[in-house]
């Protein structure tokens, strides 16, 4: 363990964020430096607990009290050994994970829990800063072929695991470049760039090869791709998002959050000079309170938008753990992330148990304006309270309203793999689809989640395609697919 007294000695801390009027001007990520004597004092904060709840928290079942006791003996190297044993992209999880792991914290019954993601960021960012990140490249390769479709975090990690095995693997994208919601869903200030780019370098140089700008089940029949390889994995993601059908949907200056955040990426990426859809100037409403409402409310933010709005048809979470989410579990709490303290900056508003009416439209067919109403909680099925109609300036609107499930027209079409009710992909308890030497991992099969959840489903399809393809394998599965999670 860590320092025995740590949890007593130690107050939790975090890196600060840049200041607002600072950060907004740029699109570089919100934290300053930590340092590193701070960062022991918090991997000391780690008790001797007993039962380390932390791990049933996290879904990849990381070593969080190993190598947090591990840093505070300045012993990093080894550190992210045991980081890297249980979770292949700790740069990415410590940066857009929630963190089930800490609300399981057992020191945060009474007290705030240890700072576990900030941990695993340093640990990972100063693994690649010394060098202590290299290739890992099969010593024996198998000969077996596997395609693994779509490149976002469960992709990644079956693709990785499965090279590591000694299988030939192909990534298939059908953006231009590989990551998924990683390149293309999540904004520069919120995870740059540069840390996907390094860990997919790395991944090249074990043999994962990626083949993008391929639609599979469009350029490249699902037929093909099944005579072409021994095994497939399908990790394309719950890529339909849920629309708001109401009156005025169709004007334009309504987009979903996916059509919205891609473009301003790609910006950042260099390969446009300006989006076509920019909040510039504009009165921006943010409809959905999530994660994905957060990162549309931040690039609005950077855009130089007029004023922003985000709305949400729950009521406001409460700030505080209720008794109906007690202890491990997540709770659904009130917020703030980087983005919101440049929403308050800005004068914006975050309004909650609402619910959008109608879209208003000008001569020429933009949304001018959004009628919406103040509903009752969804026990009475958002029922709406009198009197409490308003127009709202709207010029841009982005729905960031969440996901119904996987695409389902062309490769599942063709490949004719059973759908449950929800329409993601049925699987066995080895991954497997009711199509001979199809599997299926991450969102695509398990609906919209977690990136935790995503990896380490990567991770146990690729043990189960493994040992499908050999009739053994030595690579660690984290969790059977019937597993349900706590968020």
């Amino acid at each position: 363990m860590a320092d025995p007294k740590g949890f007593m000695t130690h107050p939790r801390e975090l890196p600060k964020r840049r200041p607002v009027d600072v950060r907004i001007r740029d699109w570089r990520e919100v934290y300053e430096d930590f340092p590193k004597p701070a960062l022991e004092k918090q991997a000391s904060r780690c008790m001797d607990c007993g039962i380390p709840f932390c791990h049933n928290g996290c879904p990849l079942g990381n070593l969080i009290p190993e190598w947090n006791d591990l840093v505070h003996r300045d012993e990093w190297r080894n550190a992210i050994e045991r980081l890297h044993a249980t979770n292949n992209f700790p740069e990415f999880t410590g940066r857009l994970c929630p963190a089930p792991c800490e609300s399981a914290c057992v020191l945060g019954i009474n007290s705030d829990p240890v700072t576990i993601k900030r941990v695993e960021v340093e640990i990972i960012d100063r693994a690649f800063a010394e060098g202590w990140v290299t290739p890992q490249p099969p010593a024996v390769r198998t000969g077996k072929k596997v395609a693994v479709v779509g490149s976002g975090p469960a992709g990644l990690a079956a693709a990785q695991q499965l090279t590591r095995a000694g299988h030939d693997v192909v990534v298939y994208e059908r953006a231009d470049r590989p990551g998924g919601l990683l390149r293309y869903g999540i904004p520069e200030f919120k995870m740059e760039k540069a840390h996907l780019d390094r860990r997919l370098a790395q991944m090249r140089a074990e043999g994962t090869e990626f083949r993008c700008s391929v639609n599979i089940g469009a350029d490249v029949t699902a037929e093909e791709l099944r005579a072409s390889y021994d095994a497939v994995v399908l990790a394309g993601g719950a890529t339909a998002w849920r629309d708001l059908k109401v009156p005025g949907r169709e004007l334009d200056g309504i987009h979903q959050a996916m059509e919205y955040l891609p473009l301003a990426n790609k910006v950042q990426e260099g390969d446009i000079a300006d989006s076509p859809i920019s909040a510039k100037g504009k009165h921006v409403v943010v409809i959905g309170g999530g994660d994905t409402g957060a990162d549309c409310i931040g690039t609005a933010v950077r855009q130089g938008a007029a004023s922003i709005t985000q709305l949400e048809i729950m009521p406001r979470p409460p700030e505080t753990r209720p008794g109906s989410q007690p202890w491990p579990t997540y709770p659904m709490l009130f917020k703030v992330e980087s983005a919101h303290e440049e929403l308050v900056d800005l004068g914006g508003e975050r309004a909650y148990a609402v619910n959008t009416l109608e879209f208003l439209g000008d001569e020429n067919g933009r949304v001018r304006a959004l009628r919406l109403v103040d509903v009752r909680g969804p026990e009475t099925g958002f029922a709406p309270i009198e009197g409490t109609e308003r127009e709202i300036p709207a010029e841009l609107v982005t729905l960031a309203m969440g996901f119904l499930g996987p695409q389902r027209e062309g490769l599942l079409e063709q490949l004719g793999v059973e759908l449950d009710q929800r329409g993601n992909v049925v699987r066995d308890t080895a991954y497997a689809t009711s199509v001979d030497g199809v599997f299926v991992a991450g969102d695509m099969g398990r609906g919209q989640s977690l990136i935790v959840w995503a990896i380490a489903e990567g991770r146990s399809a690729a043990a189960a395609v493994d040992k499908w393809l050999t009739g053994h394998s030595a690579l660690p599965a984290p969790i059977p697919p019937t597993a349900r999670p706590l968020v």
